[in-house]
């Protein structure tokens, strides 16, 4: 039997969808609150398909997703990540009390906050009407007051009137086609000049920004590319965001930086490029190929700054930003990837495609170091850079569990933000056996990208060959698998997932964890013994019970 949803507001007209093909509240960058009957079919359609159209990330109110008496879940974070907010005010839009809960909570958002923005319409009503200054909205407000209490109301009424003291929009002054069309170019104008947000402090950026710099030369004519490689969860996006933030005011013939590009629809990708460097709306992309080319007649001759997050495959790069003859002299374009064996040109060092290949200089992204970690564990979990002395043990200890990875650090210290020692001692316990779910995922992106013969390799490094010769490794390998091992394992150096130093098997401790993980989770399910032991005490005890087919004397030359 299907519970029924309380306290929701009967609306009559039919539900829409939230996005065009992200994932719900997923990387919005606008909010439309409206009354559906109102104008669903009117303005806010409009104004919504034209943005997605541009590609600009807008979120359309679903009836569908209110129910109960708060706003929570993906309504909640679509407002929450949205950098523009557009609420329509409609006669009936003060009778929704769903409209004024969103409404309230754009404006404590918003204040003192100028990356958030509130653009309001007056589609058919006037400033003095949402000013409470005439009947209209005060009746409405009225009712809710007798329903759901003095405090409420007198919150709504608030937000009502501050947000009419915004100069707004009125669409008897320009009717719906030219409202709508301004509207999408004011909120390219805004979103242009806001680039990325980033925390106001970053740790141990500087000497990585500093050569990043060098590698861009702000001076030079030539248009270059730069790719920032690493790990999952290392700090690339944070990197490229404080870099785009620094030199964007150099290019005022535009700039973009397009997220999460290994998810997202190229020519979404390419429509959103061509409308935030060209600051106004571009035509309709049909086929890729056409947005490449659009995109070279378009932006050939100017100096532009464009970033590519999260790239997994050279197509993506060729289709968005594909020779330096697309672009005027100057222009630079920084690509952060996990997966460089797309990029790399054959025959390269395992660990260091550095040499340029073509136009592509590459910047390996390095570990973050014991102090930097130190301090940005402490400042999300503490607010401090150092630890108290009654903290400083199990700090150290949390970090090594963590492995130094900016994203665990990040993650589980915030997590741990007001907990005492104690819960420390558990969360580290339960870390021991279990990683931090959300940097599990974020790794895991990385592990399902691989063929199957590369997972297998991962799985073999990551419990067993840690320090091991890669020759040694690579021996068993096709002996065992039967196939030119060596190809895979320099598909796993160029996919971040190893390093070979000194001809040695080397793995970050958050990807050798999240291998044990994995080894472990497929003997759960079927229930038979992990594929692959590394603790002696298990070695052992399969010996003895003769379930072995491999075995490593390397294992146990600590315990003699």
């Amino acid at each position: 039997m299907k519970r029924k949803r309380e306290g929701r507001e009967a609306e009559t007209a039919a539900p829409a969808s939230s996005s065009h093909d992200d994932g719900l509240g997923r990387g919005y960058e606008v909010f439309l609150s409206f009354r559906g009957p109102d104008t669903r079919l009117t303005i806010a359609d409009c104004l919504y398909n034209d943005m997605i159209r541009v590609g600009i990330r807008a979120f359309k109110d679903n009836e569908e997703l209110r129910f109960g008496k708060e706003i929570r879940g993906g309504l909640l974070q679509a407002i929450n990540e949205s950098r523009i907010y557009i609420p329509i005010f409609s006669k009936d839009y003060a009778s929704s009390k769903w409209c004024l809960r969103e409404l309230a909570h754009i404006v404590e958002l918003s204040r003192g906050n100028d990356q958030k923005v509130i653009l309001p319409i007056f589609y058919d009503v006037d400033v003095d009407d949402v000013k409470l200054k005439t009947n209209l909205y005060r009746e409405a407000l009225r009712k809710h007051k007798s329903e759901s209490g003095k405090g409420l109301a007198k919150k709504w009424k608030k937000a009502l009137r501050e947000v009419a003291r915004i100069r707004g929009r009125n669409l008897k002054d320009h009717g719906l086609h030219k409202l709508t069309k301004l509207m999408v170019e004011e909120v390219f104008s805004l979103l242009r000049t806001r680039p990325p947000d980033v925390p106001n402090h970053l740790v141990g950026i500087k000497d990585r920004m500093d050569e990043i710099m060098k590698r861009l030369d702000l001076g030079a004519v030539d248009v270059r590319y730069i790719v920032i490689h690493g790990m999952g969860g290392i700090g690339k996006t944070t990197l490229a965001e404080a870099i785009f933030r620094k030199i964007s005011p150099e290019f005022q013939d535009g700039c973009c930086f397009l997220k999460d590009v290994r998810t997202q629809n190229i020519i979404d990708l390419q429509m959103k490029l061509l409308s935030d460097v060209l600051n106004h709306s571009c035509p309709n992309i049909s086929f890729v190929d056409d947005g490449a080319n659009m995109i070279k007649m378009k932006l050939h001759r100017g100096k532009v700054l464009i970033v590519l997050d999260d790239v997994d495959n050279r197509y993506q790069i060729m289709r968005l930003a594909g020779e330096p003859d697309w672009f005027g002299g100057g222009s630079r374009i920084i690509v952060t990837t996990r997966n460089v064996e797309s990029l790399v040109k054959k025959g390269e060092d395992d660990n260091d495609p550095a040499s340029d290949d073509g136009h592509f200089s590459f910047y390996p992204m390095p570990e973050m170091n014991r102090v930097d970690a130190l301090q940005l564990f402490c400042e999300r979990a503490l607010g401090r850079a150092k630890p108290p002395p009654d903290y400083l043990d199990i700090t150290d200890k949390l970090i090594d569990a963590l492995g130094g990875l900016p994203l665990a650090l990040d993650v589980v210290g915030s997590g741990l933000r007001g907990d005492n020692p104690s819960t420390w001692e558990k969360v580290l316990h339960k870390l021991k056996k279990v990683m931090n779910l959300e940097v599990k995922n974020k790794l895991m992106i990385s592990y399902e990208a691989l063929e199957p013969n590369q997972q297998q390799i991962y799985l073999d490094i990551a419990c067993l060959f840690i320090n091991q010769e890669k020759t040694t490794a690579i021996k068993y390998w096709d002996a065992v698998y039967e196939y030119a091992s060596e190809i895979d394992v320099k598909m796993l150096t160029y996919k971040s997932l190893i390093k070979i130093d000194h001809n040695k098997l080397c793995m970050h401790d958050q990807l050798r964890d999240l291998g044990r993980d994995i080894v472990q989770l497929e003997s759960r399910k079927t229930h038979l013994m992990d594929s692959r032991l590394w603790r002696p005490r298990d070695a052992f005890r399969a010996v003895r019970r003769k379930r072995v087919i491999f075995f490593s004397f390397n294992f146990f030359q600590s315990i003699h």
